[in-house]
């Protein structure tokens, strides 16, 4: 059975079902799902698994779950990295599964995955795909967290946007931070600029503008007076997904015709001081040189993660002349 995450996150009470997939790129999502599931049975005993443990221990994975007494707490079971791999020990137990509750957390799967079909087939499961987020969803979180909270407008609204660049753990930090330091509820731009860390990163964000641009002068002389934080390498690639998507969506809205009309049409709408960028940068990008540097932060992304020796700044900076060669290409 198939359920929206929102769906999921309000009805998480009234559900009596005792397996639950949850499977897809967003793992701020995911996160906020076990937390919600943790309060709502914060009277059970929960066991952490990964689907590995699972298949090299199956016999005191299956005695764990089985074994059950009258006088012991509910068991929850949250079993990590979930694939078609761990679908037949699922099928063996779930008939025998009484008061347990399983939840598996998965990756991607595509629509041809066993575990996938076979959750979102049956009637006594439930499944949930954890999509990624967009504008909308982040700001709808921050307005729902800062609710009450004086001096909140669309111009801090988009600084923590900004900040957390759609990621949802991050956002929780950068949400943790702004409440904790602005205990009267009276938010300051300046102060959240800092406590946001956003002033640190607007030489990256210099950098980025002027390789979108496709101003070689300029991109040039940023590159060898800015400094790239090792750590922050993915979410500079975060940064530039993020002003490339949004290009994306104006190029698609103008269907080749008046761009600033189309800028002007984004929901959730663009700061007026960005507005001039946007337009500068939107004439330069069409929807091909967007797919081609979208591909590439896609693998580049990929390789910083799964290789430590590989040199992530020098990945980072040939990107950014790639892409300030592919602003000028016709």
């Amino acid at each position: 059975m198939i359920y929206k995450s929102y769906v999921f996150e309000e009805q998480i009470k009234e559900i009596k079902k005792n397996f639950f997939l949850f499977y897809g790129e967003n793992l701020g999502l995911k996160n906020e799902f076990k937390n919600l599931i943790r309060q709502d049975h914060n009277k059970s005993e929960i066991f952490k698994f990964s689907q590995e443990e699972v298949l090299k221990n199956q016999d005191i994975f299956y005695n764990e779950i089985l074994n059950i007494s009258l006088f012991e707490k509910k068991k929850i079971f949250f079993i990590d990295n979930c694939t078609d791999k761990i679908f037949d020990i699922i099928q063996k137990i779930k008939k025998k599964v009484d008061t347990q509750k399983i939840y598996l957390f998965a990756e991607i799967l595509d629509k041809r995955s066993k575990l996938r079909n076979y959750f979102e087939r049956e009637k006594d499961c439930i499944t949930v795909a954890c999509y990624p987020d967009n504008e909308i969803t982040i700001k709808k979180i921050i307005n729902n967290k800062l609710k009450g909270f004086i001096g909140l407008n669309p111009e801090n609204i988009n600084m923590i946007t900004d900040a957390c660049s759609l990621d949802r753990n991050k956002l929780k930090e950068q949400l943790d931070k702004t409440i904790s330091y602005f205990r009267d509820k009276k938010i300051n731009n300046d102060k959240l600029e800092d406590i946001l860390g956003i002033k640190e990163n607007v030489d990256f964000n210099y950098l980025k503008d002027e390789a979108l641009n496709g101003n070689k002068i300029n991109t040039n002389k940023l590159l060898s007076e800015t400094i790239l934080e090792s750590e922050k390498n993915v979410y500079y690639l975060a940064l530039i997904n993020q002003r490339l998507n949004k290009l994306h969506e104006i190029y698609k809205l103008s269907n080749g015709s008046n761009m600033e009309n189309s800028i002007n049409m984004l929901k959730p709408p663009i700061f007026w001081k960005e507005k001039q960028m946007f337009l500068l940068q939107a004439k330069k990008w069409n929807l091909n040189k967007i797919k081609r540097v979208l591909n590439k932060t896609y693998k580049l992304e990929i390789e910083i993660k799964s290789n430590p020796y590989v040199n992530k700044d020098l990945l980072i900076k040939k990107l950014i002349v790639d892409m300030c060669q592919l602003a000028n290409a016709s």
